[in-house]
């Protein structure tokens, strides 16, 4: 007999279809409905509401493998009793002061699954990745996507492999030393396949950008809180995860006295007790609020870390010199040494783009550096531009090695979005493959008009139905060992291999960091202890006032007693006496 549990509380009937078989089921006062049935363990099923004689999917379903409109199938992980994996031998290793590689299963690979994923895991080892990251796998209609209109977020993405691809997966990264992070979104449902409202006030009457808000504290909030919270569980318990990225979650609108992060964090730690291994969260926000990254013991919410765009942004503008959109308030070096001495730039300042005062101060000598995560690229970064193109297209090899260094020698938590350490020809282009024809038209318009009002042409925005934006986004992994782009990777490979080695890099605290700069001669001074990273942003020589033994440069110093000259577009990572 298996048992089938479904919380419907909005229907009036609800039956269960097992293999084209109709069982009645069981209401009690809370909504959930029962039944207790004969099925096979690899039984399709689904739901039948009232009088609708379509089959739906189970909300909580584990597996989808005819996609998210056809019935559920039921699943058990692999492994004697059911336990998922075989890593029964890791410890796990929390994220704070790693270096994060963020990758995309569909386009890491040729073949884009878990299991052509797992044949890259050496290289990402001996790069010095310490976890992985994985954008969403939860199902979601079509077959590729970013993965973020996910609809079932129980489930795991077919096309890639399935529950027992990732728990493949999982088990691979854990024999090789690296944890796992996956990307989970809970702020909204994809406009595809989402059938959760026709069971339960799964919506709220608020919205985001990307669509109708979750209840999460309106009226019957509680079973709905239930569902987000033992979905991220389930990541973490049931596929062995050590951590989730938590998508925009200032998009979760949440009133109540504990908020849902909170809640969250809380049952994270009591479950990483009860599995003896660090367990993550990660959250992206744009609040800049320390709140969330503040120990609950404190008033915070005691996650564990978060994404940092100031910092991206404060290092690629002055950089690249762009200055358009959210941009406007940053490029100069001033503001680059005043994040990366203070983690956040719009700390109860002003902000152009939103235009009002935006974020709060950093207590930067009760909450580590390693708590805020700092990156060149993410798939936001690089998909959300017009052409979803890299840094890599307009940069110079020696511009792309000097954002490495900043990031990689910050006493931040790192991370790398996929191909970014060989500096990747390939964009990575917004792509969808909505089944319906209205919605993919408008996906496609829709595209197309945000970037016109930002001076594009229609016809130079990708289609992201068109099957090439998705194949355009594939790595190509045969220039990664190739002039360029292989002495790029090694120098990524050694930076994260000096980050790894060198105490005085280990040290989490800013108010130990020293940074100097010269604005008119474009040179900036980073001091990690002993270590003196010195980098040139102009094109051409420059005379910094530091000295010292080398460590590691990517264009040859000339090294003085008082100073170091540096070649345009390098860097150099000096010993002090």
């Amino acid at each position: 007999m298996a048992e089938f549990r479904v919380w419907a509380p909005k229907p009036e009937l609800v039956r269960l279809d097992v293999d084209g078989v109709v069982h009645a089921m069981r209401r009690c006062d809370d909504g959930w409905w029962h039944a207790a049935v004969p099925a096979p363990p690899n039984a399709r099923y689904g739901y039948l509401l009232d009088d609708d004689p379509t089959v739906l999917p189970d909300p909580r379903s584990a597996r989808q493998p005819d996609g998210v409109h056809a019935r559920s199938q039921l699943w058990q992980p692999p492994g004697p009793s059911g336990a998922a994996g075989t890593d029964a031998g890791w410890a796990g290793r929390s994220v704070t002061g790693a270096v994060i590689y963020e990758l995309h299963v569909g386009t890491f690979t040729a073949a884009g699954t878990f299991d052509s994923a797992i044949e890259k895991l050496d290289y990402l080892v001996d790069l010095g990745i310490d976890f992985v990251e994985l954008m969403p796998v939860n199902s979601f209609a079509g077959t590729h996507g970013w993965g973020y209109d996910g609809v079932l977020w129980y489930s795991v993405h077919e096309p890639y492999g399935g529950p027992d691809g990732l728990v493949r997966f999982v088990d691979a990264c854990h024999r090789r030393g690296l944890g796992v992070l996956i990307d989970a979104v809970f702020n909204h449902f994809g406009p595809s396949g989402n059938y959760l409202p026709r069971f339960g006030p799964y919506l709220s009457s608020a919205s985001n950008p990307w669509g109708e808000g979750i209840n999460i504290a309106g009226a019957d909030s509680d079973e709905v809180r239930r569902y987000i919270i033992g979905c991220a569980l389930r990541w973490m318990r049931d596929f062995h995860a050590d951590g989730l990225r938590l998508d925009a979650v200032h998009a979760l609108v949440d009133t109540t006295a504990v908020h849902i992060l909170e809640e969250l964090a809380a049952e994270t730690r009591w479950l990483s007790r009860q599995l003896g291994r660090p367990l993550s969260l990660v959250t992206e926000s744009d609040l800049n609020d320390p709140r969330l990254i503040t120990p609950r013991d404190r008033g915070g919410y005691g996650i564990t870390a978060q994404w940092d765009d100031d910092i991206h942004h404060a290092i690629h503008t002055a950089v690249s010199g762009e200055r358009q959109g959210y941009y406007a308030d940053f490029g100069s070096l001033a503001t680059l040494a005043h994040t990366l001495r203070h983690g956040f730039f719009h700390a109860g300042t002003y902000s152009s783009f939103r235009r009002r005062h935006h974020g709060r101060r950093l207590d930067t000598s009760r909450i580590p550096a390693t708590r805020l995560v700092a990156y060149t690229c993410t798939h936001d970064q690089v998909g959300n531009r017009a052409l979803g193109d890299r840094p890599s297209r307009q940069l110079t090899p020696g511009q792309l090695a000097i954002k490495a260094v900043l990031v990689l020698g910050s006493p931040y938590t790192a991370m790398l979005f996929m191909g970014e350490e060989w500096g990747a020809s390939s964009p990575f282009q917004f792509f969808s493959s909505h089944p319906e024809p209205e919605l993919a038209r408008a996906t496609a318009e829709g595209r197309k008009a945000e970037f016109a009002e930002h001076g594009w042409a229609a016809d130079q925005i990708p289609d992201p139905q068109h099957p090439q934006t998705f194949a355009r986004s594939k790595l190509d992994w045969d220039e990664a060992g190739a002039g360029d782009h292989a002495r790029l990777h090694g120098l990524y490979r050694d930076l994260i291999a000096l980050r790894h080695s060198e105490a005085d890099l280990a040290d989490p605290w800013l108010d130990h960091l020293v940074v100097d700069y010269d604005e008119v001669r474009h040179w900036i001074v980073i001091r990690r202890g002993r270590l003196v990273i010195a980098c040139n942003l102009d094109d051409k020589p420059t005379r910094v006032p530091v000295t010292g033994e080398l460590v590691l440069a990517w264009d040859p110093p000339q090294i003085g007693d008082r100073a170091t000259t540096l070649p345009g577009h390098s860097f150099a990572i000096l010993r002090s006496p």
